[in-house]
């Protein structure tokens, strides 16, 4: 994904760029400074001047800085649903998907700052919290297929299995800052797998 480019600055010295150019502008500044400076050293004035835009144009748009950290933040490309029939089939793909974002968009470099500030910022967390949850909904849904087919068990944590399926990586993200190997996501599936699949006392019959 592009962040800002010289042709958003181009048109900024150009002239006043056109209501939609503005946009898009200011979300992509936005994303840059997340990625260099962090969201608490993040502000509306440094946004502006990278945007070629100014403040008053910005806070027409977003009330305050999360709200506008929180859209920019929105276009980052998040897991989509896929139903393999599996559910070794679903997080395979679903993961691999996931990887190739972290290790291809700013999204590895924005999240750390994103989930530290959240803890004493409840503006943030009122905002970004609803939308990590809605990011997971994927693996959930085929978490649930895959008791529905009596691939796992029927008394599985959703929400604790999902912590365990994106930790790891969550963690090599967080404390490594380096790219994400895939190799590391069929001994993950596997950990988890044999965790939640039914026991034998669990087998109908």
């Amino acid at each position: 994904m592009s962040i800002v480019t010289s042709n958003s600055e181009s048109t900024a010295s150009a002239g006043r760029p056109r209501s939609e150019e503005a946009h898009q502008a200011i979300l992509d500044a936005t994303l840059a400074l997340l990625v260099t400076s962090g969201f608490s050293a993040l502000t509306v004035e440094g946004v502006a001047t990278r945007a070629g835009v100014g403040k008053a144009t910005i806070y027409r748009r977003w009330p305050s800085k999360v709200h506008l950290v929180m859209e920019a933040f929105s276009q980052l490309p998040g897991l989509k649903e896929v139903d393999t029939g599996s559910l070794v089939g679903d997080l395979g793909k679903m993961l691999r998907s996931y990887v190739e974002i972290l290790n291809s968009t700013p999204l590895a470099a924005i999240l750390p700052s994103l989930a530290g500030e959240r803890a004493h910022n409840p503006e943030l967390s009122k905002l970004f919290d609803p939308l990590l949850k809605e990011r997971r909904q994927p693996v959930i849904h085929a978490l649930e297929r895959a008791v529905e087919r009596g691939e796992v068990r029927s008394d599985i944590d959703y929400d604790l299995t999902a912590d365990l399926i994106f930790g790891p990586i969550v963690m090599r993200v967080f404390f490594t800052g380096s790219r994400i190997n895939p190799k590391i996501l069929g001994p993950v599936i596997d950990a988890v797998l044999r965790g939640i699949t039914p026991r034998p006392r669990d087998q109908p019959g």
